[in-house]
Formats: structure tokens, C-alpha cells, sequence
């Protein structure tokens, strides 16, 4: 791997940051709204004890991002890169979570184009876990081009293992 899963990315409104241990308080707040994550496979991630061992992973995967909003600074999630492939010549985006004032705002589809156009200078193929209860990711990842390839057990990061739906964007298919 020849590249950075975790350069600085931004565009005029938002700013992808490599998240750092000291992120843990700003990001928990955001993650400490049950409604976040209600569709998700792990839907306890808003306690406290559970969120440390998702930010746990997070800071392992030396892929992580904080998501800030550059006109008032604040915390809006997370997202990152994980599981590159050389022979797939693929990596994933995921982990990514938003606070429930983001919702419905256009963040999601910014943040991934972002990360998109950048990741797409070194591979052709990006792949996504999504929760199979999961509607409002999968709408979104549609939206965006994705194609819905394969159905998959996943073991998160010291989590149980959850049904995921893969979802796949092509940089033929990227515009």
C-alpha cells in the first residue's frame, strides 16, 4: 500500500481529520444518542463501555477520521478506511456514524464524496458493510452509486459477529 488512509481531507463545509485519542469525549458525545444507532447491527454503541471499545477500534485501524464541521467546529461523526486488498485492488469505507443533527442535511453524500475522490487515486474498487436492518445507510449508499453485491457475516472489532450487506462503487462507475 503506497498511500495514507489517513491524510487530512476536506472540502469548503467539512473537514475529515485523523481521529486521535484525545477525540474520545467530543466523539462520545455525538455517539451518546441511542437513536444513532437504532439501525445499526450494534445498537447499544451509545453506552459508554461499549462506544470505548468502538473508538478502541477506531484508533487501532490507523484509518479513523473525526468528521468537523469547519464553519462551527463541532464533532457531526466518524467514518473510515479499513480492510485494503491488494488482489481486489479494494478498500472499505465504513464505521461511519453521524449525530442525529446531521441527519437529513446532505452531510453523508460530501463526506463520501470526499473520501471517494481520494481514494480512488489508488484503487478501483470500494467496498461497504452495511447492517442488513440497516435502510437508511443503504438508501444512502444506493443513492451514491453503490451496488449491492454480496450478504456476509462481520465480526466488528471486539463486537459479535452481525449479518452486513456489501455494498461496492467501481472508479469506472465514479464520476
Amino acid at each position: 500500500m503506497n498511500f495514507s488512509i489517513q491524510p487530512i481531507l476536506e472540502n469548503q463545509e467539512y473537514q475529515l481529520i485523523p481521529l486521535q485519542q484525545g477525540d474520545f469525549e467530543s466523539l462520545y458525545e455525538v455517539a451518546s444518542d441511542p437513536k444513532v444507532w437504532e439501525q445499526h447491527p450494534n445498537k447499544d454503541r451509545y453506552q459508554r463501555e461499549v462506544f470505548e471499545n468502538f473508538f478502541k477500534g477506531a484508533i487501532e485501524s490507523e484509518g479513523a477520521f473525526k468528521i468537523i464541521d469547519k464553519g462551527s467546529g463541532y464533532f457531526l461523526g466518524s467514518t473510515r478506511f479499513y480492510d485494503f486488498d491488494e488482489n481486489k485492488n479494494g478498500i472499505f469505507i465504513g464505521y461511519t456514524f453521524y449525530g442525529t443533527k446531521s441527519w437529513g442535511k446532505g452531510i453523508n453524500p460530501k463526506v463520501k464524496k470526499l473520501m471517494l475522490d481520494y481514494i480512488f487515486q489508488f484503487v478501483d474498487n470500494v467496498f461497504f458493510h452495511i447492517g442488513k436492518e440497516n435502510f437508511r445507510s443503504q438508501i444512502a449508499l444506493e443513492r451514491l452509486g453503490g451496488e449491492k453485491i454480496a450478504e456476509e457475516e462481520v465480526a466488528y472489532f471486539g463486537e459479535p459477529t452481525r449479518t452486513n450487506f456489501v455494498y461496492e462503487i467501481k472508479k469506472e462507475n465514479w464520476s
